[in-house]
């Protein structure tokens, strides 16, 4: 079990995410994960700093602690070559700590450029296993070209590789992103706690670590720790179909107006009772995943470092599957 803590960086400004970093270092995180977003959820959380340059700041101010992308989609914000030669460098800099998260994205942030946010989602799968296919190809070094249905690559090299690759985590919610995670990618990414994401990423040869969020909100009380979620995070209770697919943060304040207290309760763990982020992070570990990555949404980040510390991290490092306990 390897326990992160995730960056919100809808949340924060690139100075502070680097911060908390820092801080989950010292509190004994193993890894630290970052969205890779353009927008924030919604307009009132504030913040959408560019992730590769807060992870190199990050990667610069520890020696520990794992650093990874949750997750970024290398298709029409980026081309996947530009993620290739961003991942490699990370890499270098990092030591070997940093792990590559990768999805098929979100309309949000990718319908930024202009050129285009595929409506169906067979067409993203295609285009995210196009652009795993080009990082792969362009990580065996020298010049190296492409011509898929979507995306080309062109006479290009990525100089400067690491001896040991990032390892790439796929974002998978359904079997199609499952099976481009096992035949493509080395691990799991999930932000739901459904076993059948984990089965069929193994029934398709998949043997990787799988990553998931595990949703959570520190406050001093409950009462305060959900209305913290309801003001900035309800986005989270919609599901990953609407996620995927608003563009911009007014159609995340559209849809999640009848959001309520009690939806945040039954999902988030709120406040300060232990017993109850033991409870929430046992449904996934009992959906089999094994990286945990604690998703914060409470209004004091430094108090839910320091309640981690104390009172979560020999707790939930223990957890293993209700079925395999002594």
């Amino acid at each position: 079990m390897r326990i992160g803590y995730k960056l919100a960086a809808e949340a924060f400004g690139p100075a502070e995410l680097v911060r908390q970093a820092v801080l989950a270092e010292e509190a004994g995180f193993d890894f630290v994960e970052i969205s890779d977003h353009y927008h924030p959820w919604l307009d009132n959380q504030g913040h959408s700093p560019f992730a590769w340059t807060v992870l190199g700041s990050i990667a610069a101010k520890t020696s520990r602690i794992g650093l990874a992308t949750g997750v970024t989609c290398p298709t029409v914000r980026y081309h996947p070559a530009i993620i290739a030669q961003a991942a490699a460098t990370l890499a270098l800099l990092s030591d070997g700590r940093f792990v590559l998260g990768v999805g098929s994205g979100e309309r949000l942030n990718e319908h930024v450029t202009g050129v285009g946010f595929p409506d169906a989602v067979s067409t993203r799968h295609e285009m995210l296993r196009e652009a795993l296919e080009i990082i792969r190809l362009l990580w065996r070094g020298g010049y190296q070209s492409y011509d898929g249905k979507h995306l080309r690559l062109e006479d290009a090299r990525v100089f400067d590789l690491p001896e040991e690759l990032p390892l790439i985590a796929v974002a998978a919610s359904g079997p199609a992103s499952t099976r481009i995670a096992a035949e493509l990618g080395d691990g799991l990414f999930a932000t739901e706690d459904k076993p059948e994401i984990v089965r069929q990423y193994r029934d398709a040869g998949g043997s990787g670590p799988h990553y998931v969020e595990v949703p959570m909100a520190w406050a001093p009380d409950e009462h305060a720790a959900a209305k913290a979620v309801l003001e900035t995070s309800r986005w989270a209770v919609t599901g990953w179909k609407v996620m995927s697919e608003l563009p911009n943060p007014v159609n995340f304040e559209a849809a999640t107006t009848t959001v309520r207290e009690e939806d945040i309760l039954e999902k988030f763990a709120c406040g300060t009772d232990p017993a109850r982020y033991v409870e929430v992070a046992q449904q996934f570990v009992d959906a089999g995943f094994d990286r945990l990555v604690m998703q914060n949404a409470g209004p004091d980040p430094d108090g839910f470092i320091d309640f981690y510390q104390r009172e979560l991290a020999d707790r939930l490092l223990r957890l293993k599957p209700s079925g395999a306990r002594a």
